[in-house]
């Protein structure tokens, strides 16, 4: 118990009301106080409930309410006895007959005492029975709160009403059927998963109203007061309710600590609260470990306990509706389908032929899942099966795994035609691939503090294998065309679906997870029937599995020696395929927000050229001049029929060979076209178009212009201005000292290309700004989002020469934030660098920029100037970086 003030010490007389304020004031500091010391949380919210109540019986006989036939009835959480420190007082004067004047007036007198008093958060109904009724039949919020209406004090002959009306109001199938879609509606809002970086822990799948639903419906029906009583009635076993007890304390200590932390009734699990949270839960780390290595843990903790409480609320739920509502339908007759000795389908769901299948045929366990993979129209699986399900899965050992015929129907399962990713979650989510993978389970819940990882490892995992399965159907190959083809004709696909199940399986750990993934992965496959050479693919693919994406969002692809470099590394088309087909459900199953149509070009791009590399032979090196000559030709085909070959020469002499080396035909002669047709023209030139070749929703940007020290600086400081992203630049110097630049960027708001006054006012801006080439434009002050607050990302950068080039390769890691780029050109500006490409690459909050530069003179910088250069950038990243961070 916790020892707290009495409210008597403190009033002196039913009127002394304003001393009611510092008596709670005083009670939660002795809650708080308790709490810190050891106490439950059960027990500090049951007791703060407790002294709410005796302030309202104290309240409601100041207002000589006692004196009537009405009653107060505690509805919602406090009817339940769930107060934290800053949930409302939900309350309800209920009187059996209408209202009289007389009441109305001592009605007043009581809810203005409840806001004198000032640090109660009210919401109060007045209601007769009819009312109730009447509201409760067209309102099922107002229903549920009957529910959980408990008398506090007043008429204890209206103690039955509320429940009654409910019964009155609603049958058990209309109640359950109206819960069951709130519930969904209520999924839907939080993307129908418990996993969510910031989590609502109240209403979020997995939370608070989950463990609350089972308590709505089950107590409706059964009419008992607590979810407890259930277990003697069956409903609920003692092990489901210890799980959901412990779920629902952990829950209560976050939301505690979230009230205290905000000081208002706040649910959401933000970045902002995260850490704080993790340190007052005990998590810490040691100096090896990361610094967000507490929040990791706890946040692991908090997606276990969802993924419980939801799985519990599922199975209960499912429960309820086979044991009481269907069995009672007019009409019902029990459809059964027997499938084979071991199970049956029941209604069209998989169910046991008796409760000791499990523990007499342990194969059973993975004979389910082979069963529901192949077989479509099974809608599920029955309750009870489950029940026996989740208990079973518990005894899935080594031995287990060594066994032939438990290897063999993995497999199988794996190598299902049907609906692979929806077995994997249920196989997940009962227990049963965590427990036959052990290093799976590990992996289970576990987040990475960013951005870019949206989903716990396990959900991204399962989500890389629904992507790599959809290739193969027809409905998703518009979006996908390229991948979809080269996925149908491989060979084994169990092969890239294995690749998927372990490529991440060693996040956590410490060390290469590429590589512990491998190692597990051979292992695994060496016991499930794979040959040596297979395992070794597997493997391989595991290790290069971020290869692509590095090499196409990091390189300059457009580069023959980069595109020569990255199929050596694969060697044949088979590794190629592999390697496309998983890099591309990879990206998609991290954050499909981040996925565009630039970043899937790109990925074309480098698989169509390194294809062209396999097929042409490897080690034979680049033939340039071949090369230089066959774009050339395709350009000038391109222009034959509007220009004369020799002013095509003309404008082509003054490019060097790297320009007709990485350009394509059709940009070259786009660029030749605009060149010739503007003429002498001083004005910049700025001409704007879809990515014609890969990406529909960028927009390819050429400026032709005089050169000049800030012509960088001064284009993305306008691109930034008008809400453009850049991801590709490359800037080309001619020997009259004209630059041709062209730019790839994406569109904030995605009007760029179809509405013709913004495109005019983007043009007109770069004009104005590149005709000025003295006056460096402004940069927009822009509100720091909140969630970049929270993420302490060490800058670095790093300068290499390019000795091929002779240009230094600078490359920046550094917090994403308004106006980045803007102010990095501005840097390169300052120090008197020219820079003659640039790959942009954004990944959640961080963003990994690589530069290609030389001094005026096209000359590089020597290794001092690179190293000085280097520290100043650095330096100035670090100031950018600790103003976001000082705007938290």
């Amino acid at each position: 118990m916790i020892n707290t003030s009495p409210l008597l010490h403190y009033v002196k007389s039913n009127h002394d009301i304003q001393a009611i304020n510092q008596w709670r004031t005083d009670v939660e500091k002795q809650l708080q106080e308790g709490f810190e010391n050891g106490q439950s949380i059960r027990e500090v919210i049951l007791t703060r409930s407790n002294l709410i109540d005796e302030a309202l019986q104290f309240l409601w006989k100041h207002a000589e309410l006692d004196q009537t036939d009405l009653g107060l009835f505690a509805v919602g959480g406090y009817g339940r006895r769930e107060m934290l420190p800053y949930s409302d007082v939900d309350i309800m004067i209920l009187s059996q007959d209408e209202i009289t004047s007389d009441q109305e007036k001592l009605i007043s007198i009581f809810i203005s005492s409840l806001w004198d008093v000032g640090n109660f958060k009210p919401a109060i109904s007045v209601r007769t029975i009819s009312d109730c009724v009447e509201q409760a039949t067209n309102d099922l919020t107002v229903a549920t709160a009957l529910i959980e209406s408990r008398l506090i004090i007043g008429n204890i002959h209206l103690t039955k009403w509320p429940r009654r009306i409910v019964s009155q109001t609603w049958t058990d199938k209309t109640f359950f059927d109206a819960k069951m879609d709130e519930q969904a509606k209520r999924y839907a809002t939080h993307n129908d998963t418990e996993s969510n970086l910031e989590p609502d822990i109240k209403n979020a799948p997995g939370g608070i109203r989950d463990i609350n639903q089972i308590g709505w419906i089950a107590k409706r029906h059964f009419r008992v007061n607590r979810i407890y009583d259930l277990v003697h009635l069956g409903f609920i076993s003692e092990f489901e309710l210890g799980v959901l007890e412990e779920a629902e304390s952990f829950l209560w200590e976050i939301r505690h600590h979230l009230h205290r932390l905000t000081k208002r009734d706040e649910n959401r699990l933000l970045f902002d609260y995260q850490r704080d949270i993790a340190t007052l839960f005990g998590y810490s780390r040691t100096e090896h470990q990361s610094p967000n290595y507490p929040i990791e843990q706890f946040m692991k903790r908090y997606y276990r306990s969802a993924q419980q409480v939801s799985t519990l609320n599922e199975m209960l739920l499912a429960y309820f509706n086979e044991s009481v509502i269907t069995p009672r339908l007019p009409h019902y007759e029990r459809k059964i389908e027997e499938i084979n000795e071991n199970f049956k389908l029941v209604d069209g769901k998989l169910a046991v032929q008796h409760h000791k299948i499990f523990s007499e045929r342990p194969s059973a366990i993975l004979e389910l899942f082979y069963i529901l993979a192949n077989r479509p129209d099974i809608e599920g699986i029955r309750a009870r099966t489950l029940r026996l399900l989740t208990l079973a899965a518990k005894r899935i050992d080594q031995n287990y795994r060594n066994n032939p015929e438990h290897q063999a129907l993995f497999m199988a399962i794996i190598r299902s035609p049907h609906r692979l990713y929806d077995t994997l979650v249920a196989m997940k989510r009962y227990s049963v691939l965590g427990n036959y993978i052990p290093a799976f389970g590990q992996i289970m819940g576990l987040m990475q503090y960013d951005l870019f990882h949206i989903y716990t490892v396990d959900a991204h995992t399962l989500l890389l294998l629904r992507n790599l399965n959809r290739f193969k159907a027809r409905e998703f190959a518009k979006d996908f065309p390229v991948v979809s083809s080269v996925f149908q004709r491989l060979a084994r696909r169990d092969i890239v679906y294995l690749a998927a199940l372990f490529h991440d399986i060693a996040k956590g750990r410490g060390g290469d997870h590429s590589e512990l993934g491998a190692e597990d992965a051979i292992k695994f496959c060496r016991t499930h029937g794979f040959t040596e050479r297979e395992c070794k693919l597997v493997a391989w693919l595991i290790q290069n599995h971020l290869l692509m994406s590095m090499t196409a969002q990091k390189k300059d692809i457009s580069d023959p020696d980069v595109v020569q470099a990255f199929a050596e590394k694969l060697g044949d088309m088979e590794h190629l395929d592999y390697l496309y087909t998983l890099t591309v459900a990879d990206i998609n199953a991290t954050n499909p927000k981040l996925w565009n149509s630039w970043r899937a070009s790109l990925m074309r791009q480098l698989y169509t050229h390194a294809r062209d590399v396999i097929r042409s032979g490897l080690g034979r090196p680049v033939d340039y001049q071949m090369l230089i000559e066959d774009t050339k030709f395709a350009a000038s085909e391109l222009l034959v029929n509007d220009f004369s070959l020799y002013d095509v020469e003309t404008v082509w002499q003054e490019l060097g060979d790297e320009y007709f080396i990485k350009e394509s035909a059709d940009e070259i002669a786009w660029h030749t076209r605009a060149i010739l047709q503007h003429g002498n023209n001083p004005e910049p030139l700025v001409l704007m178009r879809a990515h014609r070749q890969f990406a529909q929703d960028a927009v390819q940007l050429f400026i032709y212009t005089q050169d000049q020290p800030n012509l960088f600086a001064t284009t993305v400081a306008v691109f930034d201005r008008m809400n453009l992203d850049v991801q590709d630049a490359r800037i080309i110097t001619a020997t009259t000292a004209f630059s041709l630049d062209t730019y790839v960027v994406l569109d904030r708001f995605g009007t760029l290309l179809t509405d013709p006054d913004r495109a005019k006012t983007v043009i007109e801006a770069l004009v104005k700004a590149l005709s000025q080439s003295d006056k460096y434009p402004n940069l927009m002050q822009r509100r720091i989002p909140r969630q970049l607050r929270h993420f302490d990302i060490e800058n670095t950068v790093d300068i290499t020469l390019n000795a091929a080039l002779q240009q230094n390769m600078v490359e920046i890691a550094t917090l994403d934030h308004p106006g980045l780029l803007a102010k990095i050109g501005g840097l390169f500006m300052m120090q008197g660098l020219d820079i003659h490409s640039a790959r942009i690459a954004t990944l959640g909050e961080r963003a990994e920029d690589i530069f290609f530069v030389t001094k005026k003179d096209n000359i590089p910088m020597s290794n001092s100037e690179a190293k000085t250069f280097a520290a100043q950038l650095k330096s100035a990243l670090d100031e950018a970086s600790n103003q976001v961070s000082g705007q938290h």
